[in-house]
């Protein structure tokens, strides 16, 4: 990848289309957004695709991220809660509780930086 700068920020073309990274959001996405966006659509999207192998049928997942900084070292990310909300019929809390390992196990983004930040996941179910 390749950024270039503009007023306030920096920019990359992708496949999907133009990124622009800004430390304001007047200018762009903020990096700490992208960092956590980065850990839970990751884990959403293993997630996913570990439940289909499973066979286990849902209808839809949303995630709730919260981010601890701390302002004392530039603001750096200490940790990022994920809840998942798994909504579909006779889903089995077991058979989740192991999907949820798998997908710990298989996110790139969680195995990137779980060793400088504390990634912490929980999930409830909705029928």
């Amino acid at each position: 990848m390749e950024y270039k700068m503009q007023e306030g920020g920096f920019y990359t073309d992708l496949g999907f289309g133009k990124l622009e990274v800004s430390g304001n959001e007047e200018y762009g996405f903020r990096p700490f957004q992208l960092l956590v966006s980065s850990v839970a659509v990751c884990s959403g999207g293993v997630l996913r695709k570990v439940l289909e192998k499973m066979r286990i049928e849902f209808d839809d997942i949303h995630i709730k991220a919260d981010v601890t900084r701390n302002e004392a070292e530039a603001n750096r990310v200490e940790s990022i809660s994920l809840h998942f909300t798994i909504r579909g019929t006779d889903l089995d809390e077991s058979k989740i509780e192991k999907a949820m390992k798998l997908t710990r196990k298989n996110c790139s983004m969680v195995q990137s930086v779980q060793d400088s930040i504390k990634i912490e996941e929980t999930f409830e179910l909705v029928g």
